[in-house]
């Protein structure tokens, strides 16, 4: 799929734009958008959705976390009136109800895990809930990890389910001065790897831990290529923005390291500076939509969905949507089609009056 798609022109997305690499293709021009609109190539879903997070699709059901608590229900392309839950949280820039997924097995137990963010006796927390819903309604929650350290800023907060049905979850640091991303005994700056009932498994790389690679700053995204390797979008501090490929055991080296050149700690496979703020990430596996490059990247600072091949590095790099502000996140969906959320009521961005928005790549 080599056309880039456009809705709307943000002046400080398009000079932004100058500093990454993207295709020349005309745009596709849509129309005014409304939930109903389409075009032969995207359908917008939902709109004026608050601080949206992150999304996760299983079958007719797609799940959306806003920051302030709330987990929307988007059913038969529809945004239903009512949220699935509300959650209190910390009233922080960059925490909240964050990270969302659904069980592999969501079809017959009705799984749903999120990761938030909390305040207690002044201190800032993180937990991973496991909810239970029926017919889009809380049927039960229960706390299965807790005590994560959190951040006004950076708490990461993006969880997915491996190949190997274990959930695995991107913590963030508490601080950049912090060194608890290079302390094993702390869930910050990790890579988290549980059971689906929060328990440890038995072949993680270290004893009774949930840690399954430490050292990082502040992950925003995982995906899983077809060989089962792991990759991990994260941001650096205005600038080195990288894309590691995770490694069990190994150590990614914030706040020592930023992207390579310390044969202590692992090289990222790919490093942004300046900075492009990257979302969630996806290694295609459909076969619907015809992209050059299998994995796709959002990008909130650079306003774009990329496509790219992490092998052959950024001169691959092409835009495939852009002109809607601030992309959060991209999941695909059963049918092979992305799904995709704006972020541009986040505090950073430019909105318009129908920000912001959940749409579906269909072609």
């Amino acid at each position: 799929m080599d056309k880039k798609i456009q809705i709307t022109a943000i002046v400080g997305a398009v000079i932004f734009s100058i500093f990454v690499l993207t295709s020349p293709d005309d745009p596709i021009p849509l129309p005014d958008p409304n939930t109903s609109s389409k075009n032969e190539s995207v359908i917008i879903l939902a709109e004026n959705l608050d601080k949206p997070r992150s999304i996760a699709v299983s079958f007719e059901k797609i799940f959306v976390t806003e920051q302030d608590g709330l987990i929307r229900i988007i059913e038969n392309d529809i945004l239903l009136d009512s949220p699935l839950a509300t959650f209190r949280t910390a009233d922080v820039f960059d925490g909240g109800l964050i990270g969302i997924t659904t069980h592999p097995n969501f079809e017959n137990n009705h799984f749903v895990y999120v990761f938030l963010t909390y305040e207690e006796n002044g201190e800032l927390w993180n937990k991973i809930i496991q909810i239970t819903e029926s017919n889009n309604k809380l049927q039960d929650a229960k706390t299965i990890l807790d005590k994560i350290p959190g951040s006004s800023f950076t708490n990461g907060g993006f969880l997915k389910f491996g190949p190997d049905e274990k959930l695995y979850v991107g913590t963030g640091t508490v601080s950049d001065a912090s060194h608890l991303p290079q302390d094993i005994d702390s869930l910050s700056g990790k890579i988290l790897r549980i059971n689906d009932d929060g328990t440890i498994p038995k072949d993680n790389p270290f004893d009774e831990s949930p840690v399954y690679a430490l050292g990082f700053r502040n992950p925003q995204g995982m995906t899983w290529d077809d060989d089962g390797n792991l990759y991990v979008a994260e941001f650096g501090p205005e600038k080195n923005d990288e894309i590691n490929l995770i490694l069990s055991g190994k150590n990614y080296g914030w706040p020592q390291v930023q992207c390579s050149g310390n044969e202590s700690f692992e090289d990222a496979i790919l490093c942004y500076d300046p900075s492009i703020e990257p979302g969630g990430i996806l290694f295609y596996s459909g076969d619907t939509l015809n992209f050059e490059h299998p994995f796709i990247l959002s990008s909130m600072r650079a306003s774009n969905l990329y496509q790219l091949d992490f092998e052959e590095g950024l001169s691959s790099q092409k835009s495939i949507l852009s002109g809607i502000g601030r992309v959060r996140d991209v999941v695909q969906g059963n049918d092979g089609s992305l799904y995709v959320i704006t972020s541009n009521t986040d505090g950073k961005g430019f909105p318009d009056s129908t920000d912001d928005k959940l749409l579906r790549i269909i072609k």
